[in-house]
């Protein structure tokens, strides 16, 4: 009984947002509720129980979401983005040109959203593919890739940060992990898919080619600009690395720990972009800060959605059906890793957004995590890669890439919902891999 009252939450939750197409917030909020009390918690038990997931989930997630959406800002607004991949495509040349775009993807899409780093990549993709007369599937599809699987498995991406959190994952290990995992995964779902896929006739839009990028002369150095969008990932990095050669408990571990820290990296990682891709730059303060906090404000509807699924949880919690479930998944002679990553992907096709399949997904495998037997950083991965399975006709990223591409339905369906599903595959295979090494 505890196990249908869960799914026949989550089918609520899906005509609700689907079908009614409610806000997801409200959405999470109602299902919370209605599951609480038919598990038998009384209303105000049922109601403190989603408060607490509200306060926990944002508890960590709200500095890091809102430092990566300040520094993503720095880096679009300055031209950081744009410079970073004129200067690969220069220097890999056009037979190398996939390589460049992939590479531009990987560092870009650390920084920015996907959102952001699509709408911001996309008239560079175009200028790339025109200026080279390579086809535009060849030339988008590596680049696309990267900021698909930064977004799906990375911290500070939204997901990826708020299951860390949620499975008390160790962050820099997590993002460690994520970039080995990351670079087969793009390799795959991107340069070799693409030759594939190359024939696929795609054309965009003149309004969406209109878009006139920055002169030479208005943007910041390479140097500048890679630093200034990856820093978060050099400093926590190198954190979690440096430790493993260090003896536990000492004086100089310490020190490179408060240096890898999250929050203290994301902040660092902002003050310094302030700077070089601001202040340096002849920008006054005054107007960098304005745009930092408008910056702040878009991200307010994606803290809300993971509050909401935080909620859910919560209550699987406390309501004592996630201990039940949790008891059930462990007999099973699946893997963990796996069961994580298909109860993502049934989620992922079902409703479309990977933030809302990968949250939720967390929420239902908790048990398996708290309870020993598997590596948290591995299920935050595994459950990331389920999270990117199968886009189809209700996921936002598919109609940006059909509409920028200027594709059919089916030939959307044969190239962007294909590259999805590539990487959820692979990503799955590369957690089932470095399991075998990572205990």
């Amino acid at each position: 009984m505890p196990l249908l009252i869960v799914v026949l939450g989550i089918c609520l939750l899906l005509v609700l947002i689907l079908a009614f197409k409610f806000d997801s917030f409200i959405s999470f909020v109602i299902v919370a509720l209605l599951v609480g009390i038919a598990e038998g918690m009384p209303i105000d038990a049922a109601v403190i129980s989603v408060e607490k997931g509200l306060g926990s989930t944002l508890g960590f997630i709200v500095m890091i979401l809102g430092f990566g959406g300040m520094l993503g800002k720095l880096v679009s607004e300055s031209g950081a983005a744009q410079r970073i991949t004129l200067s690969l495509v220069k220097l890999f040349g056009k037979k190398n040109i996939q390589l460049a775009l992939m590479l531009t993807g990987f560092i870009v899409g650390i920084s920015l959203f996907y959102d952001v780093a699509f709408f911001i990549m996309m008239p560079l993709i175009f200028t790339v593919a025109a200026t080279t007369r390579l086809p535009l599937i060849y030339v988008g599809l590596p680049m696309l890739a990267a900021l698909s699987v930064t977004h799906g498995y990375l911290p500070p991406h939204p997901a990826p940060t708020a299951i860390v959190a949620m499975f008390n994952a160790d962050f820099g290990l997590t993002m460690v992990y994520g970039i080995i995992v990351a670079i087969p995964a793009i390799v795959i779902s991107g340069p070799i898919l693409s030759k594939a896929l190359s024939k696929i006739n795609a054309k965009p839009l003149d309004e969406f080619v209109s878009s006139k990028p920055l002169s030479d002369e208005e943007l910041p150095g390479f140097w500048t600009s890679f630093f200034s969008a990856l820093m978060p990932v050099l400093l926590i990095s190198i954190s979690t690395i440096a430790g493993f050669f260090m003896t536990d408990g000492s004086e100089m571990k310490k020190v490179v720990g408060h240096i890898g820290n999250p929050v203290l990296a994301m902040l660092a990682s902002v003050l310094f972009a302030t700077y070089t891709l601001g202040l340096a730059r002849g920008r006054k303060i005054g107007d960098i800060m304005n745009s930092l906090t408008h910056s702040v404000v878009s991200l307010t509807v994606i803290m809300l959605l993971i509050a909401g699924a935080g909620a859910l949880k919560q209550v699987l919690i406390d309501s004592g059906v996630s201990k039940y479930i949790g008891e059930m998944l462990r007999h099973s002679t699946l893997s963990p890793l796996f069961l994580g990553w298909l109860i993502a992907t049934i989620l992922r096709f079902c409703i479309g957004s990977a933030t809302v399949a990968g949250m939720t997904a967390a929420g239902i495998v908790l048990p398996l995590v708290t309870a020993g037997g598997v590596k948290p950083e591995l299920m935050v991965l595994a459950i990331g890669s389920g999270s990117l399975m199968v886009g189809h006709v209700n996921d936002g990223g598919f109609w940006l890439f059909k509409e920028y591409f200027n594709l059919s339905i089916k030939d959307t369906l044969k190239s962007w919902s294909v590259m999805e599903t590539s990487i959820g595959i692979t990503g799955l295979i590369g957690v089932m891999i470095l399991s075998l090494f990572v205990k």
